[in-house]
């Protein structure tokens, strides 16, 4: 099932710094209030699924996906939904085809079909991502994610796995013929402290990853606010 905690994010003029977390864990929403621009004020949200492959709690390849979210919605105003692997992994796994998806895990897909953007991490296993990970993309149409917009994200034990995200998950969206984002951010164990990120460079490195993802994102938002 899809995991929700709230993060209520405002937007004064081009202020990307300005988020407060919210209390409530029972919630995964995030509100946007505007997001200002020159001298237009847009109110379309944009619909971004994250899915975190790792199939443990805590997870480091979690703490990774919510900064990231975390930080697009400092950017941009968006309502994002959480799917994390390790929630509904035994019973997607016995789904062999589509019609075999339980409704509620059949939900979570649909909602990936229809996304605005995508932001998907994995941690590596034996060189790659998961393999529920993989299962899961197994069951979303072929072409449901055509230019939709991805940002990649791994996790992995030592810095010797970071070239996973260009040798293995974007192929992958390659396949879907989804617009992978400009850079993708990965994440060693030293990284984290319990969990938590604790290292300002890969605080840079999502900072960069989000910068460079805004102006692909953005035109969107403002073509739909526009019409």
């Amino acid at each position: 099932m899809a995991r929700n905690f709230a993060v209520q994010t405002k937007f004064p003029s081009r202020n990307r710094a300005n988020g407060t977390l919210l209390a409530d864990p029972n919630r995964y929403r995030r509100i946007a209030r505007g997001f200002t621009t020159g001298t237009h004020c847009m109110s379309h949200t944009l619909n971004v699924v994250a899915i975190s492959g790792s199939l443990q709690r805590p997870s480091r390849t979690l703490a990774l996906t919510d900064a990231i979210v975390t930080a697009l919605g400092a950017a941009l105003p968006i309502e994002t939904r959480l799917i994390e692997l390790g929630e509904i992994g035994s019973r997607l796994a016995g789904a062999l085809t589509r019609a075999q998806v339980p409704p509620d895990l059949d939900a979570l897909i649909r909602a990936i079909e229809t996304a605005d953007a995508l932001v998907v991490a994995s941690p590596v296993y034996r060189a790659s991502y998961t393999g529920l990970f993989k299962h899961l993309f197994d069951l979303v149409r072929h072409d449901a994610l055509v230019d939709v917009p991805v940002l990649l994200a791994a996790t992995g034990g030592s810095e010797r796995h970071a070239l996973v995200i260009d040798h293995q998950l974007r192929p992958l969206f390659s396949f879907f013929q989804a617009r992978t984002l400009p850079i993708g951010v990965y994440a060693s164990e030293s990284d984290f402290d319990q969990y938590q990120i604790a290292s300002p460079a890969l605080r840079e490195r999502i900072a960069l990853a989000v910068n460079r993802a805004v102006p692909q994102l953005r035109a969107p938002v403002l073509s739909a606010a526009a019409a």
